[in-house]
């Protein structure tokens, strides 16, 4: 891990993080997480037992010995075979991961091996990289059994070029920075800490929460994330919406249970529209 992650996480993530199955075959690990070592946006990783009994990890949280064990016991499984980074940003944990297991395919974004490698970050073999390219949907694909599971999108028009995944049997979105759900209510509920105190997190909340319309949501990715390559984003973002789900898992903020592809296509509405219209 490079040293100034640090300042990121909690020093004891065995004490704070909030461990639970979200469906028989489904389990999050939720954190605290500071932006910019200030504000709290909540981390969150998940991991799913696939129909082989495998284990993938999107986003992965501290791997603490109460993961391992409630691996082991809710899941039945310690058989982790595929580990992602969903995006450029989520990847602080990767070396524990891949050290613990060794012989699971890393998957991440185009960008991140030389992203990682200038941040002074343990370096992942290069053999064991699968990496989501730009225009080349065969990059996107991992196994047969993997395949047959997921749904993928690689939207690289957002800054921090996402990786999204719907997982087809609990029909589960899972993502990291694509949308947020804040505040980051369960992330924060073993440290005592309101997830809205201090003037940054209430102004975060307030620009990146789901409630009404959205609007501020709408407005920074429109006019702030999407900026550099907005076709591109409202193509990518409208593949996505074409998937069928309702669960959204977020790594920033709350789970969203049900109704998620509704919220989904709100907080999206914008570009969706502007796709349709082929701007």
């Amino acid at each position: 891990m490079a040293s100034g992650a640090a300042k990121l996480i909690p020093s004891d993530p065995e004490k704070v993080m909030v461990i639970r199955r979200v469906t028989p075959n489904i389990l999050v690990c939720s954190t605290p997480f500071l932006r910019f070592g200030r504000i709290k946006v909540g981390g969150r990783g998940t991991i799913v037992k696939l129909k082989d009994d495998s284990l993938a990890v999107f986003s992965p949280t501290a791997l603490t010995s109460s993961v391992k064990q409630q691996m082991q016991e809710q899941l039945q499984s310690t058989n982790v075979k595929y580990i992602t980074a969903l995006d450029g940003e989520h990847h602080i944990f990767l070396e524990s991961w891949h050290k613990q297991y060794p012989n699971a395919v890393v998957i991440g974004p185009e960008t991140l091996p030389a992203y990682r490698d200038k941040q002074g970050y343990f370096k992942i073999p290069q053999d064991k990289w699968r990496l989501f390219k730009k225009g080349d949907a065969e990059s996107w694909k991992i196994d047969p059994t993997f395949d047959a599971e997921f749904d993928r999108e690689y939207n690289d028009a957002h800054a921090n070029k996402e990786l999204v995944f719907n997982h087809k049997p609990s029909r589960t979105l899972i993502e990291a920075d694509l949308m947020f759900n804040l505040p980051a209510t369960e992330q924060f509920s073993k440290t005592g800490l309101s997830p809205t105190s201090g003037f940054l997190s209430r102004l975060f909340t307030g620009l990146n929460n789901t409630q009404g319309e959205a609007t501020w949501q709408k407005r920074l990715i429109w006019y702030g994330i999407s900026s550099g390559d907005r076709k591109g984003y409202n193509e990518s973002v409208s593949r996505v919406a074409k998937w069928d789900f309702d669960r959204i898992i977020p790594c920033h903020g709350d789970v969203i249970e049900s109704g998620g592809k509704g919220i989904f296509e709100k907080v999206m509405a914008w570009h969706l529209e502007a796709n349709k219209k082929g701007n």
